[in-house]
């Protein structure tokens, strides 16, 4: 009989951290610091939001470094989520994840790279193609069709193999964090800056309580630190799994960390605390005030740069969610398909790429939509971070003799606050947005059936 092909172990310490740090990474620290400031309204405030955000995203990345060191497969919160509460719930994310979620950040990503584009290329909302559909019309935009350019082109690339996928997302993540130090450098370096805009460091926020002021910051910051779970979906194909994972986890989220403060005392450097407020696009107001003209230039190729290396690793690792749930039998079985030759999981990333094109054709010409869509994900999305982080839990009582080559530092207490965290979010996303959690629970329900159907079908394969 002959062996099916597996995906290769191609990711080395450096790729790994690539991807974690590369996806954290996007447009959220050029714009949301303004956010964060208008919130709190003080500096020292700002940088405190930034550094408890850090901490609670290591907090995550410490608790999944356990799980992904001891589980390093393909699919990560799915195989956590199967392996600890059983086939349903390991359905229930891969199919948030597959249909919306990650589907959803992938056209997202992509429009927000065409968007960066048109600063230099005007006129891409234009229609550009337009088809005759009987008495209507059907019309295509230069942005959509630079979004999906963008999209099928990072797909034949990372069709290619774990070795391209991950070369291109080292050397993209590289550039990135060289085009945000870059900015730092010159900032301090020829900026006509103040050290006074950091005086006074600590001013309690006028109008709203401190407390719920720094709730507002904290989610801006959270958006920003996003990402860093998706190193586990393609633990199948990390080398030395039991060493590399936890060390990319965690050196990621650090790294990611240390470079926002950084950007943040660049931005306050040249700019006072009331200008960050009111500034839409503060990564490019600071720039032009020791650049010129030339600094939204070169802020707009830092973030092209930023979402391309996001892109790259959102494609790389979304795919390998449908294919581990096709391995199972939980999913269209031909998804588990591996290439021959490049040996990635070639079905699986097609359908994605099919999907995430299908979304920018849909909605393409109404970006607002996009987030609309994600708020209906954001509540279940938040479950399943906090239901995974207790798999720690779950597993170390479950399977006290499974091999743990790294344990959470700090267990019980940082898995456990992080636990708390994440229900305060959704608390909190269901008392703010009921609409919304009410959708997305709803969108999570319509799953079921499809689930009923694979399972009867051959049910998810052993462990």
């Amino acid at each position: 009989m002959k062996t099916q092909p597996e995906l290769i172990r191609g990711l080395g310490l450096i790729g790994a951290s690539s991807v974690v740090a590369g996806t954290i990474i996007g447009t959220g620290i050029f714009l949301v610091p303004s956010t964060m400031a208008q919130a709190v309204d003080s500096v020292g405030l700002v940088f405190l939001v930034w550094v408890v955000g850090g901490l609670l995203s290591l907090a995550g990345a410490l608790s999944y470094a356990e799980l992904g060191a001891a589980l390093p497969e393909a699919g990560g919160e799915y195989i956590y989520l199967r392996r600890a509460y059983g086939p349903l719930w390991g359905f229930l994310y891969g199919w948030e994840q597959f249909v919306i979620g990650k589907t959803g950040s992938i056209a997202t990503i992509a429009t927000g790279f065409a968007v960066f584009l048109g600063y230099f290329f005007g006129g891409l909302n234009q229609k550009m193609l337009l088809v005759p559909l009987g008495g209507a019309s059907w019309s295509l935009t230069g942005a959509q069709i630079v979004s999906l350019a963008a999209i099928i082109g990072l797909t034949i690339i990372n069709y290619l193999g774990i070795l391209v996928g991950g070369a291109v997302q080292v050397i993209f993540t590289f550039l990135k964090l060289a085009a945000i130090l870059g900015l730092v450098v010159l900032g301090f370096a020829v900026g006509q800056g103040d050290w006074s805009n950091f005086s006074p460091f600590f001013a309690a926020p006028k109008g709203a309580g401190t407390l719920s002021a720094f709730g507002v910051a904290l989610v801006a910051a959270l958006w920003a630190y996003d990402g860093w779970n998706n190193l586990s979906m393609v633990g199948g194909e990390v080398r030395d799994p039991e060493r590399n994972i936890p060390r990319a986890l965690i050196f990621g989220v650090l790294l990611v960390g240390g470079v926002y403060m950084l950007a943040n005392a660049v931005y306050f450097y040249v700019l006072p605390l009331a200008a960050v407020k009111v500034s839409q696009r503060v990564a490019q107001d600071a720039a032009r005030s020791f650049l010129g003209a030339w600094g939204g230039a070169a802020i707009t190729i830092g973030a092209l740069i930023s979402s391309f290396a996001t892109l790259n690793a959102s494609i790389l690792s979304g795919a390998r969610v449908p294919y581990a749930m096709a391995r199972d039998r939980l999913f269209f079985r031909h998804m588990a398909d591996v290439h021959p030759v490049h040996r990635s999981p070639a079905k699986a990333l097609l359908l994605q790429c099919v999907f995430s094109c299908g979304l920018i054709l849909i909605f393409g010409q109404s970006p607002d939509a996009f987030s609309r869509l994600f708020t209906y994900t954001i509540f279940g999305l938040w479950i399943f971070y906090g239901m995974t982080t207790t798999a720690v839990f779950v597993l170390r009582r479950k399977e006290p003799d499974l091999p743990r080559p790294y344990r959470t530092l700090g267990y019980p207490w940082v898995p456990g606050i992080f636990v708390v965290v994440a229900a305060m979010f959704c608390v909190n996303t269901a008392i703010s947005k009921p609409e919304d959690t009410g959708l997305g629970l709803l969108f999570l329900l319509l799953g079921l059936p499809f689930y009923w159907v694979w399972s009867r079908k051959g049910g998810p394969a052993q462990s």
